[in-house]
């Protein structure tokens, strides 16, 4: 039986994968592990829920919010507001756990639940586990007064605004003052944050896909789809673009010639700022199997040790609280910054790359510049044995091309978590070199491993 929780929370189409029914089976078990039993004279548990802006949110909102309060836990509504928002509101707030109803980058007719725990952090594997143990187990319901209640919290967004706000500032006014920003909301949950915090900060911000209407959320617009803010940035002459995603816990940004920076590069600028401050945490920056190789080799130049993990937030995550490290992240965009916050923060994030080019009084491009970007070829070689990528044939391949391409290139060969099939990653100092070499494995890969 496959695992009900996937790499962050529960993910699906709506009212099909993801049914009221579900949210609210799942809400229940999650404040029974989360929140456990109310001890007379303690304060009543209570709990955090949120939203993106899907029109679904609004139904599994409600379910959640029942959920909950039919194990004895408050609720407090906090509606639209970014995934990282609401594990701010956990945190600050003392709530004994959050849910978010977003299915984050996805198209609209998806969405999923996600669990913060108190203090706003993810739920490990075991307390995942723990709440798909209890789904569907009777119990000894509260009754009476016993019940939750739930209550709206219509001061979140704001508060959270204020956090991001004073978080950048010290004691600075308008540490943003002098640049023109793009700012593209996906029709998502920063459809106000995202704009009001950039401008707090003393930002000119220009402001595109920021109407949500249950159905326009990532649909063309976004983190996953740059090219029309790459449009409207050279179309207005700013300094930059940021694009973030329905939940906007990432962030991807175009400089003013609108050419990308991606999430490696985002990193790699933020890392050298603290690192000549002196506050890069060990100076080290944690990253994933899927950055690229220019980053490392940049931050090697700096003096700056990167650690890899495997793809996927929570890792990073789990990599920087096990070696006390406070900034790390993903080439999606997906960026930690422990000293501000305990997930990925896609407004955050935009915040201080800005603050790094007024600082700094340099371009992106220019700061981007300092993090090249090596070529990168991506081959998917459908029907094969994805679980033998060990295969002493394909091994000696590898370590051929490895061999080859030295220092300035890198291969990288991943199984796919949902198909039979494996990614063939090569980078090279050229496109060529990168091309040859990723057709040259994944020729070897298909012959030796077909099924």
């Amino acid at each position: 039986m496959s695992r009900l929780f996937g790499t962050d929370g529960v993910r699906g189409l709506a009212n099909t994968d993801i049914t009221a029914a579900l949210a609210l089976d799942l809400a229940e078990a999650g404040a029974r592990v989360l929140a456990g039993p109310a001890r007379e004279g303690d304060p009543r548990p209570f709990a955090i829920v949120g939203r993106d802006t899907r029109a679904s949110g609004e139904l599994l909102a409600s379910a959640v919010a029942a959920g909950i309060a039919a194990a004895g836990v408050d609720v407090l509504l906090v509606g639209e507001l970014p995934t990282p928002g609401v594990a701010h509101v956990v945190k600050n707030s003392g709530a004994d756990f959050g849910v978010v109803l977003s299915a984050s980058h996805n198209p609209m007719p998806d969405n999923g639940i996600k669990f913060f725990a108190r203090g706003g952090t993810k739920l490990d594997d075991a307390l995942e586990d723990r709440i798909t143990e209890l789904l569907g187990q009777d119990w000894d319901r509260p009754t009476g007064a016993a019940v939750g209640r739930i209550s709206r919290f219509p001061a979140a967004v704001d508060e959270y605004v204020e956090y991001l706000v004073d978080r950048l500032n010290g004691d600075r006014e308008a540490p943003l003052s002098g640049l023109t920003v793009v700012v593209d909301c996906a029709h998502g949950a920063a459809s106000v944050v995202g704009p009001a915090a950039l401008r707090q900060g003393g930002a000119e911000v220009i402001v595109t896909a920021a109407e949500p209407d249950g159905y326009n959320i990532n649909d063309g617009v976004g983190s996953t789809h740059i090219a029309g803010l790459a449009e409207a940035v050279t179309e207005h002459n700013a300094d930059l673009g940021v694009a973030f995603d329905g939940d906007a816990d990432r962030c991807l940004a175009v400089d003013a010639l609108g050419r990308v920076v991606d999430g490696d590069q985002i990193m790699g600028i933020l890392a050298l700022g603290l690192h000549e401050d002196g506050t890069l945490a060990r100076d080290t920056l944690v990253t994933t199997v899927m950055s690229n190789l220019g980053l490392r080799l940049a931050m090697e130049k700096a003096g700056i040790a990167t650690v890899q993990t495997k793809v996927g937030d929570r890792y990073v995550l789990e990599k920087m609280l096990a070696e006390g490290l406070n900034l790390g992240g993903e080439q999606s965009g997906h960026l930690l910054m422990l000293d501000h916050g305990t997930t990925g923060d896609g407004v955050q994030t935009a915040l201080h790359l800005m603050d790094r080019m007024a600082r700094t009084r340099r371009s992106l491009a220019d700061l981007a510049a300092e993090i090249p970007r090596l070529p990168q070829v991506l081959i998917n070689v459908k029907g094969v044995d994805k679980t033998n990528t060990d295969h002493p044939v394909v091994a000696a391949e590898v370590s051929a091309v490895e061999s080859e391409l030295g220092r300035t290139g890198r291969v990288l060969l991943r199984a796919s978590g949902t198909e039979p099939l494996i990614r063939v990653m090569v980078e090279a100092e050229t496109e060529e070199t990168a091309q040859a070499q990723a057709e040259r494995l994944a020729s070897v890969v298909r012959d030796e491993l077909a099924l």
